[in-house]
């Protein structure tokens, strides 16, 4: 098979040959640069020049140094993925345009050691001013936040099939620096009835964190929100609960760049607490938590389409690793479609997650949390990304949680509580976002809510209240990735 590669010294040369590497397994890229493509299986320049063409924003500056690429080439801005983004993320991270260090025993054995050849650090910034449409008692109605948080990254290929996302944050509230997402992988490729078969290992922290797709909670719009704006009582296990205080091994597949699949399993780890897990722990996993997910996507003429679901089970000691443990079962369902313009793109995204919550040991504890043996929460995010040019992105949303109402559980209370015991909030948002530079972002977002914890007016306590809207938030925010 013989294939035509741009000149050696051109961009697109790397992206192309980078692009077989991820599309057809290890060992292309270095076949290709080699000018020798009947070493390797290739696709064709063109093909994989699409992957890239519609790339334009920022990312983890770590691995815009690890492959030679600009960030924009795996992101649309941070964190939304581009399709060539997705391959880079689910081929373990170690795609390199850098000369490894490499050490083998002989010519013919598998290397030993292969290691970039420049440390695997970045630094992101984020500094925010945040004005509440009414201020919450007893304080001022802006907050200005330098840094609300600055995260540091240890992203890198380790060898030629495993890789590493880790990062570190700071955060201003807490004044603590200290583990955040993490996502150690392995992969591999190899062939099914002839078509390309991507499998791989993920060891990480956060369910949903090893998505590729920016319709799970992990990765989900909004990207970035006010830290200090009060946010809705209710959310699902799934939406952030489990975040860095769990670790999960997972296998994945992508079949035929069509079918995904992965099943992992979660247990609890978290964090500053004293080991091991005794009495004093709280939101403690009772055994190994299975985590499922399964999408299809297709890239068509001008449109790219994922539809998917994912979801998982996990039964959780409120208090201590002992007695009676609450089970939730969430259920997700979601969807992306990238839309190009003749100048420009949209990209929308949709997710609903129903989640059934048995919960005895609530109900049994002393006092007791749940007035109900069994709950549910219904949630939904719905999106629409307009990117007109490489350096602007309107982004309008729409978003909502409902649930069965119970009197302990949503208990009426200020500012955060619920006068109707009910869990139910709905509202919309919209935020424009200005890339100066591929590594640095001006962002504007407002978000408005129609009903929160339950009501319009006096949702919080059923005398002189606040009302939803009294919590509309505008945030204005500095991203700085170097």
């Amino acid at each position: 098979m013989t294939s035509r590669f741009p000149a050696p010294r051109s961009p697109m040369f790397l992206v192309a040959a980078l692009s077989a590497a991820l599309l057809t397994g290890p060992g292309v890229a270095s076949a290709a640069a080699s000018g020798n493509p009947e070493s390797g299986r290739v696709t064709s320049p063109a093909a994989l020049a699409a992957l890239v063409a519609r790339a334009t924003r920022a990312g983890v500056p770590g691995y815009s140094r690890q492959t030679g690429l600009a960030c924009g080439v795996c992101h649309y801005g941070f964190p939304q993925l581009t399709p060539f983004g997705r391959l880079f993320k689910l081929n373990g991270y170690t795609m390199t345009g850098l000369k490894p260090i490499v050490s083998r025993t002989d010519s013919a054995a598998r290397a030993s050691l292969s290691l970039s050849p420049i440390g695997p650090v970045s630094v992101m910034a984020l500094a925010s001013a945040t004005r509440i449409a009414k201020a919450l008692p007893g304080t001022i109605g802006t907050t200005a936040q330098f840094p609300q948080q600055m995260s540091v990254f240890l992203a890198s290929g380790i060898t030629d099939k495993l890789g590493i996302f880790t990062q570190f944050t700071y955060e201003d509230q807490a004044g603590t620096f200290g583990i955040d997402n993490t996502d150690l992988r392995f992969a591999t490729h190899t062939t099914l009835a002839t078509h390309d078969l991507i499998v791989g290992l993920t060891l990480n922290n956060n369910p949903t964190v090893q998505d590729v797709w920016n319709s799970t909670p992990a990765w989900s719009y909004p990207f970035v929100s006010a830290a200090v704006a009060p946010t809705p009582a209710a959310g699902t296990l799934l939406e952030g609960a489990l975040g860095q205080s769990v670790v999960g091994l997972g296998a994945y597949s992508l079949f035929n760049n069509w079918l995904y699949t992965e099943l992992s399993g979660y247990a609890s780890a978290p964090q500053t607490v004293p080991l091991p897990l005794d009495s004093g722990a709280t939101n403690i996993m009772r055994s190994v938590s299975p985590y499922w997910r399964v999408a299809v996507q297709h890239d068509f003429s001008s449109d790219y389409l994922m539809v998917g679901t994912f979801g998982m089970r996990a039964q959780m000691y409120p208090v201590g690793v002992t007695g009676p443990a609450n089970t939730y079962t969430d259920f997700g369902f979601d969807a992306q479609l990238e839309h190009r313009l003749s100048s420009g793109m949209l990209i929308g995204r949709a997710s609903y997650i129903h989640e059934n919550q048995d919960l005895p040991a609530s109900v049994a504890a002393s006092p007791p949390v749940s007035q109900n043996l069994s709950n549910a929460l219904n949630s939904y995010k719905i999106n629409l990304s307009y990117l007109p040019s490489p350096t602007h992105t309107l982004t309008v949303g729409l978003f909502g949680v409902s649930g069965r109402a119970d009197t302990l559980r949503y208990a009426s209370s200020g500012v955060t509580g619920s006068s109707t015991s009910s869990p139910a909030s709905r509202g919309a948002s919209i935020e424009l976002v200005v890339y100066p530079w591929l590594n640095v972002s001006l962002g504007a977002q407002y978000v408005m809510y129609q009903r929160f914890n339950g009501g319009s007016r006096n949702y919080d306590v059923p005398v002189n209240g606040r009302s939803a809207s009294d919590n509309n938030t505008l945030y204005l925010y500095l991203w700085l990735a170097y």
